[in-house]
């Protein structure tokens, strides 16, 4: 059996978090010692370690409760799962540490890079995936018709395109020092907007939405961190200087 301060430094956490965990029944001890202390045992154990992975996901803790409690929760098909998104995980980071020591030699003038791996292209599960989402964000019809016109496009042609994408993300890092409502970052921001004509032509609620996404959603994020960890932002911010200054 375990007490709070040994199942604590057994498990990397405090004290006061298995009180708390204890508090909300995410973590009942196993039992109460007659002195009042709680006792953990091995299924103890297991529980805690499930609710640090799922923390790692970073499920609230309602939601872990909820899974742990579930009459189909299995803790081993659990651990396989948490196993295989740690390494794919893993996998992403491998390739974020390897594309930014290439950016970083590059812009130290000792390699010379292909612009395209800056941004990793996706694959097609991941491309289902985003029109999934579009589908359920944005009007189906247009949808498919960005999709028709993106597959109409010659393998040169989206060489080219993505080379256009590139150099126009890479002027936006260039105008981070002079402040998104700098002339540089506005003519960035009109170049970014005729871009898109290249796959659709959103209206400007549709590109505020468009600049949250590049921040919220980490798989966009990850490759906008690719070239600088302040772009994403950065976007964003000169999206709406550009949105509000229309309506002047």
């Amino acid at each position: 059996m375990y007490t709070v301060r040994k199942l604590a430094a057994l498990a990397g956490v405090t004290p006061r978090l298995l009180h708390y965990y204890d508090e909300i029944g995410l973590l009942p001890p196993a039992r109460i010692a007659e002195n009042g202390y709680r006792c953990y045992d091995a299924g103890s154990i297991l529980r805690l370690q499930q609710i640090l992975l799922y923390r790692e996901l970073d499920l609230p803790l309602a939601e872990i409760k909820r899974i742990l409690d579930g009459e189909a929760f299995d803790a081993l098909s659990s651990l396989r799962g948490h196993q295989e998104t740690l390494h794919q995980r893993i996998k992403r980071t491998e390739k974020l540490i390897a594309s930014i020591a290439d950016t970083i030699q590059y812009l130290e003038g000792k390699k010379e890079m292909d612009e395209i791996i800056m941004f990793e292209p996706f694959n097609e599960k991941q491309q289902a995936e985003y029109e999934k989402e579009a589908m359920e964000k944005y009007d189906p019809e247009i949808v498919k018709a960005s999709q028709q016109k993106w597959k109409s496009y010659s393998r040169e042609d989206k060489q080219r395109i993505g080379e256009e994408g590139n150099a126009v993300y890479r002027d936006f890092v260039l105008a981070i020092p002079r402040g998104p409502a700098s002339p540089e970052a506005q003519d960035c921001v009109r170049r970014w907007r005729a871009h898109m004509a290249y796959f659709w032509e959103p209206d400007d609620a549709q590109c505020l939405g468009l600049a949250d996404l590049y921040n919220d959603d980490p798989r966009f994020k990850a490759n906008f961190d690719k070239i600088d960890p302040r772009l994403a932002a950065f976007v964003r911010e000169v999206v709406k200087v550009h949105v509000m200054n229309k309506k002047k």
